[in-house]
């Protein structure tokens, strides 16, 4: 049986659209739901997807291969902590150096103390009459900038060995802090007070934009380890990186550690480990959790638009049904099949449905234009693969609900069709 040619196609979309010219309010109304199910599709889509990047950019900037020993589950809600978890005894300053030298195929490990507003403590940082509060403290190593490259020095330089090995008060500042404390000057070479000691700034890091489950880099103000445990004794959280060479197995490197740690805390073997290891991969672990109830919200709303539009779509082509009667009959009268009707409506409810999802794509692209104008560090984009699953809804909708409508006109009678007024 032969389909429906190119020029039938043509002038029943020429059909379709002048049904949508000559009912505008009707049409609009209808495709609406469409315009709103499509559009909260592509916005949501394009937000996720540069999202995601960002978030994996953070990731990598962790490190690759940086992995992290911590007292508390990372990324977890301390409220849903089980006592055995709340009771962990704290790590000790020495721990860093027996586990380079019980794990042999790790390269690097390092140990650092934070202090922040997230633990109870406040901070000041002062220079002259300019003062920055909810400044995060970190005591770190040397190599702490070589285990998290995320922590980069754009001017001056991070903390040394000598800056270690004799606790002096130097500091490396956050971008923000420094423009904030020295808004026409470097700050490197200049001193600041830190919680009311005088302290050398030596280094500023890099700008960083942040991430929506922590503090940005801007944030911190770095000083030596040992000079952190000097001055903050009762700060005693703290937390190990270490890094994997290429070259090694992952697993075989975390076995190592693992087990140091065990012998460390001297954790009987029928017990499980009073500490915790985790890799970069928990912020995207996180963010995958967070999104699910973005994803969840936005199908919601999707799929309302889309049953509304629908809806919508099936009305307009029962009225168009029934205000085509005796047009319908002629057709048939002069030859038309049952297969050229059912087409003819069916191709009428896809131009409608086509047109709302057309200009919710071109919603869509304005979203994640301007959510990438506005929001740089968030590289919301517009996929191939959306817009297709955007045309395809709209077809879809089309299809499922302009079917009953066109079925309903090619099962008509012709002759009721004729004496139809």
């Amino acid at each position: 049986m032969a389909l429906m040619t190119a020029s039938q196609a043509r002038e029943n979309c020429y059909a379709a659209l002048e049904t949508l010219r000559s009912s505008k309010v009707r049409s609009a109304l209808t495709v609406l739901g469409i315009v709103i199910g499509v559009s909260s599709v592509i916005s949501m889509a394009s937000i996720i997807q540069g999202l995601n990047k960002f978030v994996q950019d953070k990731v990598e900037s962790l490190g690759s291969r940086t992995y992290f020993i911590s007292r508390f589950p990372p990324g977890s809600d301390p409220s849903h902590w089980p006592q055995s978890i709340r009771t962990r005894r704290y790590f000790e300053y020495d721990y860093a150096d027996f586990i380079r030298q019980a794990a042999p195929d790790v390269q690097i490990v390092t140990t650092f103390g934070t202090r922040g507003f997230f633990f109870g403590d406040t901070n000041l940082i002062t220079n002259g009459n300019r003062s920055v509060e909810k400044v995060i403290v970190r005591g770190a190593e040397p190599q702490y900038t070589d285990a998290i490259p995320l922590f980069s020095v754009g001017r001056g330089r991070f903390i040394s060995a000598f800056d270690q090995e004799h606790a002096r008060p130097v500091v490396v500042l956050g971008a923000a802090i420094n423009e904030s404390l020295f808004p026409n000057t470097d700050a490197v070479g200049k001193t600041v007070r830190l919680n009311g000691d005088l302290y050398d700034v030596i280094g500023v890091f890099e700008h960083d934009a942040g991430l929506f489950v922590g503090p940005s880099v801007d944030a911190f103000a770095v000083i030596p380890l040992s000079n952190f445990k000097k001055m903050y004794p009762e700060a005693k959280e703290l937390v190990m990186a270490f890094t994997v060479p290429e070259n090694v197995r992952l697993q075989t490197a975390q076995d190592e550690v693992i087990q140091a740690m065990r012998r460390l805390r001297h954790v009987p073997a029928s017990k499980e480990n009073d500490f915790e290891l985790s890799s970069p991969d928990f912020l995207s672990n996180l963010w995958n959790q967070l999104t699910g109830a973005l994803v969840i919200l936005t199908s919601v709303i999707s799929s309302i638009g889309l049953l509304v539009g629908g809806i919508g779509v099936m009305n307009i082509m029962l009225i168009s049904v029934t205000e085509r009667t005796q047009e319908i009959g002629l057709r048939k009268a002069i030859g038309a099949r049952r297969v050229d009707i059912r087409l003819q409506f069916l191709l009428e409810a896809v131009v409608l449905t086509l047109v709302g999802g057309i200009i919710g794509i071109l919603i869509g692209a304005g979203v994640s234009t301007l959510v990438r104008t506005f929001v740089p560090s968030i590289p919301a984009t517009l996929s191939y693969l959306w817009v297709s699953i955007g045309f395809t809804i709209s077809v879809a909708v089309g299809l499922f609900f302009g079917f009953y409508p066109a079925n309903l006109a090619a099962n008509l009678d012709p002759i009721v069709c004729l004496r139809y007024e």
